[in-house]
């Protein structure tokens, strides 16, 4: 299932500098790939491990697990696949994988209900009916919802379901900064699973991959990556929090806790417009997929903490990120952001891996997605 989407004059400019960063950054991964063709020593804290448990799983990217255990993975890729990855044995490592649905417009997003796997699209929402009891003989996809915007410079939808039973669908910013009509663009949408009701919930938000719910609170916590060219160290990637619906995170007018854009930020110059981000995260470490650490398997100081695959940077002259971090909170005191998983990427800069989404499983070890790899690398704890 694959959709055209119609030339915007307006976005001629936009489009070709999101083109052109695009072009480079293949480049970039081209070159690295035939110069690191596998993972070296990968670093974890004491009593971790971490090891394939999943490979050829080509542009791994977004996650979710159905209720039996069945791992879906999306993809990135313009004419991307959808895969069911299956651990038959339950001996930590996966054993099977299906190709579930082939050449849709961009499948990244994966959520799941009721029975069905929902998949973001460029341009929308279709979803896979009863799809865990068809692996060998997939249904093909049903429409859910494909009136969003189809703009391809931050236009991947990564979705999931909310604890009110509302599907939240991002729509980032059809450009590096720019002013567009927020009501649609930079946004958090929702929609009912029928793809009803679609409505904004979020504005200010300039491309998020990744999101959750505090296991307690039931806040919605969301990822977001910053601009480009402001430098090495500016604007930082963040880590935000929206407990209700109709906040501003500031994009294009603010960043971080308050950076200023310096072609946009005059126009809105009163801060109180915008709610700060909770904790600033790395510059241009591209925060992607994030969870809340639920499970019982790690230590306790983990347990309702959040976990951040950052996919590493693609135009900062020192690489950061490639790695997957941890955020963790304690009353009274500041966010403590930390390193906890990296080695996907060696001294010289030169990738082998990048991290790109984060998934719980049943066990309590966490799943991270590498899409530059094809691998879903699996991390386990023992005392």
């Amino acid at each position: 299932m694959t959709t055209d989407a119609e030339p915007d004059k307006k976005q001629k400019k936009p489009r070709i500098f999101f083109l052109l960063g695009l072009i480079v950054t293949m480049g970039y991964l081209t070159y690295f790939s035939v110069q690191a063709t596998s993972v070296g020593t990968l670093k974890v804290p004491p009593g971790f491990s971490i090891e394939p448990y999943a490979t050829n799983i080509k542009n791994a990217r977004s996650m979710a697990l159905s209720p039996s255990g069945i791992l879906y993975v999306g993809s990135r890729l313009l004419n991307g696949n959808v895969f069911a990855v299956v651990d038959t044995n339950k001996d930590g490592k996966a054993d099977q994988t299906y190709v579930v649905a082939t050449n849709l417009y961009s499948p990244m997003g994966m959520a799941w209900k009721d029975g069905d796997l929902y998949i973001g699209l460029i341009n929308g929402v279709v979803k896979l009916k009863d799809i865990d009891n068809k692996l060998k003989d997939p249904p093909k996809p049903t429409v859910v919802n494909l009136k969003l915007p189809k703009d391809l410079a931050h236009g991947h939808k990564y979705i999931r379901f909310g604890p009110d039973g509302w599907l939240y669908i991002p729509v980032g910013a059809p450009c590096n900064v720019c002013e567009r009509d927020w009501n649609r663009y930079a946004c958090m949408m929702r929609m009912k699973p029928d793809g009803s009701n679609l409505e904004l919930y979020a504005q200010g938000i300039r491309n998020t991959v990744g999101f959750d719910w505090h296991p307690q609170t039931k806040e919605l916590w969301f990822t977001d990556n910053g601009r480009d060219w402001l430098g090495d160290n500016l604007p930082p990637d963040e880590l935000n929090c929206a407990p209700r619906a109709g906040m501003n995170f500031g994009y294009p007018y603010r960043y971080g806790k308050n950076v200023k854009d310096p072609e946009f930020g005059a126009k809105r110059p009163n801060d109180s417009d915008f709610t700060p981000c909770a904790v600033e995260l790395g510059p241009h470490v591209a925060a992607l997929g994030m969870r809340f650490y639920t499970g019982d398997m790690f230590p306790p100081e983990y347990k309702n903490q959040v976990f951040i695959a950052e996919h590493g940077s693609w135009n900062r002259s020192t690489p950061l990120g490639y790695r997957v971090t941890c955020v963790k909170f304690a009353p009274g005191k500041e966010p403590v952001y930390e390193v906890f998983a990296e080695g996907f990427i060696n001294k010289t800069g030169i990738p082998a891996a990048r991290p790109a989404d984060i998934c719980q499983m049943a066990d309590g070890s966490l799943l991270v997605s590498d899409d530059f790899g094809n691998t879903i690398y699996r991390i386990s704890y023992k005392k």
